[in-house]
């Protein structure tokens, strides 16, 4: 083993050191972490989803210990206030308004804020029920990345697997509302009780996110 001039192993320690501290580590849990422990279902829906209109429904809502999951595609929503990326010419489903409203009372802006689409209640699921909200966080997992996000839409009530154009982009999925989202397979892990005030402070529902997600895995 070579030996460090006393200079050089200071440094070297101090590198240690600073790998070493959290701040220097990933701030939440991996996507390979989170996944373990979404290998089995048990289910909470009454049915099952569809993820686009054309396909069967094959899709449960699934129950965890303060969480509820699903895994499906994903679908791009540029729902909300009007941008330069999200309106009526580049969106052919556009609709200028969105569930949940920031806190100005205005709706969301996709391609800046991630959130997702949860179905509307129903016969199926009432996400109302199992402690969602809007504003709840929203760990998304897709292709080894994670990203948090916030309840911020309700769709379709027998379709599932919906997120932001911000999310995409987050996850490194074509964000085009006509022509992008990806099959999967996206796994939504949605984390009970949880609310982010303001709704649009992506930095806030991070923060939550990866603290909720963390306590997730100890309590599954």
């Amino acid at each position: 083993m070579r030996k460090l001039a006393p200079g050089l192993f200071a440094v070297s320690a101090l590198v240690a050191s600073l790998l070493a501290s959290p701040a220097a580590q990933a701030a939440g849990p991996s996507a390979a972490q989170l996944l373990a422990k979404l290998t089995s279902c048990s289910q909470i829906s009454s049915g099952k989803y569809r993820s686009d209109s054309e396909t069967s429904a094959n899709i449960p809502v699934c129950g965890k210990n303060g969480a509820v999951w699903y895994k499906a595609d994903l679908d791009i929503d540029c729902d909300g206030q009007r941008t330069a990326k999200c309106n009526e010419s580049t969106d052919p489903w556009f609709q200028p308004d969105t569930a949940f409203h920031d806190s100005k009372g205005k709706p969301l802006v996709a391609d800046k804020l991630p959130y997702v689409v949860v179905p509307s209640p129903s016969g199926t699921w009432d996400y109302r029920k199992f402690g969602i909200q809007g504003g709840g966080v929203v760990a998304v997992i897709y292709n080894g990345r994670v990203d948090y996000a916030v309840v911020g839409d309700t769709g379709p009530t027998a379709i599932i697997g919906e997120a932001s154009y911000a999310s995409a982009v987050n996850l490194g999925i074509n964000p085009n509302p006509e022509n992008g989202g990806t099959d999967g397979p996206v796994h939504y892990l949605y984390f009970k009780n949880s609310k982010v005030s303001p709704i649009e402070d992506h930095a806030k529902a991070t923060s939550l996110g990866e603290s909720l997600a963390q306590q997730f895995l100890s309590q599954n």
